[in-house]
């Protein structure tokens, strides 16, 4: 009876100590891309580059009407006979659609580079990084999940998305 009393007793404090010792892994998991989709468009760095985007296509625009001028008035001097005006017209307009040609290459490479540049920002990843981090701390999460880097999760509780608190700290934050 002793040993049988024992024996409950050990195995009681076992398996105590074994609820005790365990650690209960929490999950949670974010979406970037629509953290990256959604809060990039309020940064003031894509602000900027949207200005500059828009001041590359109105220099575009004006180039164009530019050319649009000048074509109309090499089809007036044509329409009077004006051959020296015709051939410096042309001349004229075809510069300028080089220009015009030169300009947009180069334009769209480096707003391309910026673009790109903007995506992988260290600053916006750090505050990423940071801001998950105080999620998963603050919340008791041990571990985050980027679902749409992780092709093998075929389910998860909205409950442990934190994609949504992710971007409203995140807005909190460029306010």
């Amino acid at each position: 009876m002793l040993r049988k009393l024992l024996f409950v007793l050990v195995l009681q404090l076992i398996c105590a100590g074994l609820v005790f010792s365990q650690h209960i892994t929490r999950i949670a998991v974010v979406d970037l891309p629509r953290v990256y989709t959604t809060f990039l468009p309020q940064s003031n760095a894509v602000r900027d580059f949207n200005r500059r985007s828009q001041d590359v296509q109105n220099n575009i625009n004006r180039m164009n009407t530019q050319i649009q001028t000048l074509r109309a008035s090499h089809a007036e001097a044509i329409a009077r006979d004006n051959q020296r005006d015709v051939a410096r017209l042309e001349a004229e307009i075809n510069q300028r659609t080089e220009q015009l040609r030169t300009y947009h290459q180069n334009e769209t490479a480096r707003l391309e580079r910026e673009r790109r540049e903007l995506a992988q920002s260290n600053s916006f990843l750090t505050q990423v990084n940071n801001e998950i981090r105080f999620i998963a701390e603050s919340e008791g999460y041990s571990m985050v999940i980027d679902v749409a880097n992780t092709p093998s999760i075929i389910w998860f509780s909205p409950s442990v998305d934190i994609t949504d608190r992710l971007i409203q700290r995140l807005q909190a934050s460029s306010r």
